[in-house]
């Protein structure tokens, strides 16, 4: 059984081995209260920058957990393929499955947009909230695939927004059920590629549109119309089969 995986974001550093190490108070509630670790038992550390640290944990009690750092790791297991999932928000469920399986699959960047079907960005506070549960739940997926790097969860914008900023340097894809190409015969990517997804009631044929006057390419997902959070992790699943870190 693998050492279970902590993100540990501050004060660790690759020169840190032999030393010890004090587990930030959510780590150390995990550890402790929900896996039950004890004493003698091994972990693993990451930042989120890169890299990881194996550990055991030398002292607990009901506050702290205290561990000695035995060795540090460089290893990567990023995408060779840098993608940004560009997601039309979807409802409470369906959005926090696609970005967490999303992580699994290698995403590098999502970006949640506003779509004339998107469900409802709420403002101020609230949104601030929503994006900061978005983020503990990739943070959380990178506990459990073995990333060391924390993908970016950008602010939602407006659709048009994205599209007029987006960077031409990017491969782009749209998913479209009536496009004419399939997504397996679409143009290989370069270094980068934006995946756009429309929310449940998919993109308006305006907004395929715009996105292949944006330089985006319109693909299709076989003959079935499938609901959007099937639709990312099928395309990014495709899309490491065919291009990325799947071959």
């Amino acid at each position: 059984m693998s050492a279970p995986r902590f993100h540990c974001p501050d004060g660790l550093e690759a020169g840190d081995v032999n030393s010890e190490y004090v587990l930030p108070d959510a780590a150390a509630h995990h550890a402790l209260r929900v896996l039950r670790l004890a004493v003698g038992d091994r972990v693993t550390l990451f930042t989120g920058t890169g890299g990881e640290f194996a550990a055991t944990l030398i002292r607990a009690d009901k506050r702290n957990a205290v561990v000695r750092i035995d060795s540090f790791d460089p290893v990567e297991r990023e995408n060779t393929l840098a993608m940004t999932l560009v997601q039309g928000i979807a409802a409470s469920d369906a959005m926090d499955h696609t970005v967490r399986k999303s992580v699994e699959l290698g995403v590098a960047v999502i970006q949640p947009v506003l779509t004339s079907r998107s469900a409802r960005m709420p403002d101020g506070e609230r949104g601030e909230k929503r994006l900061a549960h978005w983020r503990q739940i990739v943070v959380a997926a990178c506990e459990q695939c073995g990333r060391n790097r924390i993908p970016e969860v950008r602010g939602a914008v407006a659709l048009e927004r994205w599209l007029v900023a987006r960077s031409v340097a990017a491969s782009g894809l749209v998913l479209s059920p009536i496009a004419d190409a399939s997504l397996i015969d679409a143009p290989r990517p370069q270094d980068a590629l934006d995946l756009l997804i429309g929310p449940e009631g998919g993109l308006t044929s305006d907004e395929v549109d715009h996105a292949q006057h944006a330089g985006m390419t319109a693909a299709r997902l076989g003959p079935r119309v499938l609901r959007t959070e099937t639709a990312a992790l099928a395309a990014l699943a495709t899309i490491n089969a065919t291009w990325g870190d799947f071959r």
